[in-house]
């Protein structure tokens, strides 16, 4: 499919998805200068003051690499927004990535007309991330560029739909930029979303393990350590259902196999920084990708293996042939 000049050029195609807490400068400069979008969510950013400080950072930091670099060009970066309406931030979060004319905004948990207007103003896309065909549609309705598919499997709030139906039913009615977000961790399954019909993938787990990245060692050392049946699917931190690492929730005195359902009226991402929220330092989430994570690292080495493996995959695809990964990770 076609893609918004913002989104062309990439190393190779790859989102990297805004990690609540995890996401950060650093992390985000990273995987825009190894080629792929950074992301990170407004509100990581506390108080809310520091996002004019990250933002004025990571422009200037991504100018000046791109001035020193013009033919190997730092991909754009992605500032997530929460539409929700316990965000009591969300005025002023849009109004910063006006002033520093964000590439793209990743809306969720709503759409807003409004927020897409203010960021379509200078040029900027807006990409909403959705978990089935209903609120895609409520997303294109109010004006979203793109849509970024959750299906099962994803880390965080995620969906319950397979990423073949998901894809495939919202290639029926969208021809319009989609990423797909769902236990991508290796090459490969960057190169399946593309067969699927997705022009990116989506790809937030794998991040959590590099060295850029803002969390404890312990989180980690969890996700090289996990397998998808590690992975628990639950609402009780949020309100809203999401994956996480069954030994974090054990490691914080509660029966990962037994947890009770939340009420869904109780979300909240605003400022506040309620217990919900509180949960999340200690509750890890994590998608089911996770089993292809072997090592910790910096962002250009994991990019690095992105790289090989896609293009290994894509070659083999034009062969009729398998790749074998296991193969090609010994052979790095």
């Amino acid at each position: 499919m076609a893609l918004p000049d913002i989104l062309k050029n990439l190393r190779i195609p790859v989102i990297g998805s805004p990690l609540f807490i995890i996401s950060q400068p650093d992390l985000v400069i990273a995987q825009c200068k190894a080629g792929v979008v950074g992301s990170f969510p407004a509100l990581n950013a506390r108080p809310a003051s520091q996002l004019d400080e990250w933002l004025d950072r990571i422009t200037s930091e991504l100018a000046d690499y791109n001035a020193k670099n013009p033919d190997k060009p730092a991909a754009p970066f992605a500032v997530n927004q929460i539409v929700h309406k316990s965000n009591d931030r969300l005025e002023h979060d849009v109004e910063m990535c006006v002033k520093y004319k964000v590439p793209v905004v990743i809306t969720s948990l709503g759409a807003r007309a409004e927020v897409n207007q203010a960021i379509q103003s200078y040029g900027g896309i807006v990409m909403h991330d959705i978990i089935n065909i209903v609120f895609a549609h409520k997303a294109l309705e109010k004006g979203a560029d793109g849509l970024i598919a959750v299906a099962s499997g994803a880390g965080g709030h995620a969906g319950q739909l397979s990423p073949f139906a998901l894809v495939q039913e919202i290639r029926e009615f969208f021809d319009g930029p989609l990423a797909l977000s769902g236990s991508i961790a290796n090459g490969g399954a960057v190169a399946a979303a593309q067969c699927m019909g997705a022009d990116l993938a989506y790809i937030g787990s794998a991040f959590i393990a590099t060295d850029e990245a803002v969390a404890v060692d312990g989180y980690k050392d969890m996700i090289v350590d996990s397998k998808a049946g590690d992975i628990v699917y639950s609402n009780l931190f949020t309100g809203v259902h999401g994956n996480y690492l069954a030994p974090s929730i054990a490691q914080a005195g509660m029966d990962p196999n037994n947890l009770p359902e939340s009420d869904p009226s109780a979300m909240n991402f605003g400022s506040g920084g309620n217990q919900k929220s509180k949960a999340w330092k200690d509750i890890w989430g994590c998608g089911q990708g996770i089993g292809a994570i072997k090592s910790r690292g910096p962002v250009s080495a994991y990019v690095d293996k992105l790289e090989r493996e896609y293009k290994a995959a894509i070659a083999a695809l034009g062969r009729g042939e398998a790749v074998d990964f296991k193969a090609l990770t010994q052979g790095a």
